[in-house]
C-alpha cells in the first residue's frame, strides 16, 4: 500500500546534527511505498488516490524508529499516535477518502473522531520481536531545553541492551564526546571504520613482530573506534548496507587474525603455540556457528533468551573479554600466557553455546520454542531486578 506523508509543525532545534523533519526525511525518504507530500502540494481529492493511506507526522517530534515502522505497517490500519506525556495526537494515518477532498491533510482535520488512539508501545507492537534489547517504544518533543537531553537518549538508544562488558561499561561516555566530535567536524562513519581497518592491521603487525604493548593499545583504540562507528551510524541516521557489511567484515575477520598474530610474535621467541592457535580458532568458528544456528531455535538473538544468556554475552569469548584476557598477562610479563587463557576461555566458551544450541533445538522441537525474556513479557515485572538495570534503557521522554 503506498502511504502519502505530511508533516506539519516544525523545530529549528538540531539533535546530533539534524532537525526533527530532517531526521523524519531521512527515515521516509528511501521507502519505496512511502511518498513525502510537499508542503506546497495539495493532495487534491481522497478519491482520486485509491489504495492510498495518508499518514501526517509533527516534526516537531523525534520517533523511535520502531514506532515510525509500525505506522507505516500495512496491518496497522488507521490511528491516531498520541503522547503519552501528555495524550496529545501527533501523527494520524487513515485512508484517504476520509480526509476533505482538496484540502492539506493537517492533524487538525483528520478524522480523529473515528480513530482509535494509541500510545507508542501499541503501534510498534508488531516490532517488538525483533529486538535485541528491550526498552519502551517512544516520541519525544523536541525543544530548545531538551536537546543535550535528548542528543544523550538517542545515544543510549543506539546501543545493543546485549553486548560485552567493555562496550556496555567503558566505552559510551567517551565515545558519545568522540561521536559529537565527529558531527561536529562532518566524519562519517565509514572514515571512522577505514581508520579501525588501519589500526587492526597495524594491531596485527605488532603483535606478529611480538610489540604486544604497542599492538594492545593500537587494538584497543581500534575497538573504541568500532563502537563510535556504529553509534556515529545510528545517531546521524547515515547508515547504509555498504557499511554496515564494510563495519561487520571487519569485526568478524580481524579477531582470529590478531591471535594467530600474537602467536606468531610468540614464536619468534621460540615458544611452539601451534596447537593453541588452532584450538582458537576452531573455537572462535565453533562459537559463531552456535551463535549463527540458533536462527533455527528462534528468531532472534541466543544471548537475549534468558538472563543467563545475556550474562554470558558480558563475557563470553568475543574480541573485547578476549583483548583484556591478554592485556593483563602482558601487563604482568606473561604474554604466553595470555594467548593460553584465550584458548581455554574460547573453548569454554563455545561449550556453553553448543550447550545452549542444543536446548534451543531441543525446545523447539518439543513444540515449546525459545522465548526471549528481553521480549516477551516486561521483564521489569519479573525476577531479575538487577539484570533489568543492565539489559533495559528507559523510554525517551518529551521535552518541555
Amino acid at each position: 500500500m503506498t502511504i502519502r506523508v505530511y508533516f506539519e509543525e516544525d523545530s529549528p532545534v538540531q539533535l546530533w546534527g539534524l532537525t526533527p523533519r530532517q531526521r523524519l526525511v531521512k527515515s521516509l525518504a528511501p521507502l519505496s511505498n512511502v511518498i513525502l507530500a510537499d508542503d506546497a502540494t495539495s493532495p487534491g481529492s481522497g478519491s482520486d488516490q485509491p489504495g492510498t493511506d495518508i499518514l501526517v507526522l509533527r516534526a516537531d517530534y523525534i520517533y523511535d524508529q520502531r514506532v515510525l515502522n509500525g505506522l507505516l505497517d500495512s496491518q496497522t490500519g488507521q490511528l491516531a499516535l498520541t503522547d503519552p506525556s501528555d495524550d496529545s495526537v501527533v501523527a494520524v494515518r487513515a485512508c484517504a477518502d476520509q480526509w476533505p477532498p482538496n484540502t492539506r491533510p493537517s492533524l487538525a482535520n483528520g478524522p480523529l473522531s473515528a480513530l482509535k488512539r494509541l500510545a507508542p508501545p501499541a503501534v510498534a507492537s508488531s516490532e517488538q520481536s525483533k529486538l535485541r534489547k528491550f526498552d519502551t517504544p517512544w516520541v519525544a518533543r523536541v525543544s530548545a531545553s531538551a536537546r543535550r537531553r535528548l542528543e544523550n537518549a538517542l545515544f543510549s538508544a543506539a546501543y545493543k541492551g546485549v553486548t560485552d562488558l567493555v562496550t556496555k561499561w567503558a566505552w559510551p561516555l567517551p565515545a558519545r564526546a568522540v561521536t559529537r566530535l565527529c558531527v561536529r567536524w562532518g566524519l562519517r562513519p565509514n572514515h571512522v571504520t577505514s581508520l579501525s581497518y588501519v589500526l587492526a592491521i597495524l594491531a596485527g603487525v605488532l603483535f606478529g613482530y611480538g610489540e604486544f604493548g604497542a599492538g594492545l593499545l593500537a587494538g584497543w583504540i581500534m575497538t573504541f573506534l568500532d563502537t563510535v562507528d556504529g553509534k556515529l551510524a545510528r545517531v546521524t541516521l547515515t547508515s547504509s548496507r555498504f557499511g554496515n557489511v564494510f563495519d561487520h567484515a571487519l569485526d568478524l575477520v580481524h579477531p582470529p587474525l590478531w591471535y594467530i598474530a600474537w602467536g606468531v610474535g610468540l614464536a619468534a621467541g621460540t615458544a611452539d603455540v601451534t596447537m593453541l592457535l588452532w584450538l582458537t580458532v576452531i573455537g572462535y568458528v565453533g562459537g559463531r556457528l552456535c551463535e549463527g544456528g540458533f536462527k533455527f531455535a528462534a528468531p532472534f538473538s541466543m544471548f537475549t533468551w534468558r538472563p543467563f544468556d545475556s550474562v554470558n554475552r558480558l563475557v563470553t569469548a568475543r574480541r573485547n573479554p578476549n583483548m583484556i584476557l591478554l592485556t593483563l598477562a602482558w601487563w604482568a610479563g606473561l604474554p604466553y600466557i595470555g594467548l593460553v587463557l584465550v584458548t581455554l576461555w574460547t573453548l569454554l566458551s563455545t561449550l556453553v553455546l553448543a550447550v545452549r544450541l542444543a536446548q534451543g533445538l531441543l525446545a523447539r522441537a518439543k513444540g515449546e520454542p525459545p522465548r526471549a525474556w528481553l521480549y516477551s513479557d516486561d521483564p521489569r515485572a519479573g525476577r531479575h531486578p538487577l539484570m533489568v538495570r543492565w539489559f533495559t534503557f528507559p523510554a525517551i521522554r518529551s521535552g518541555g
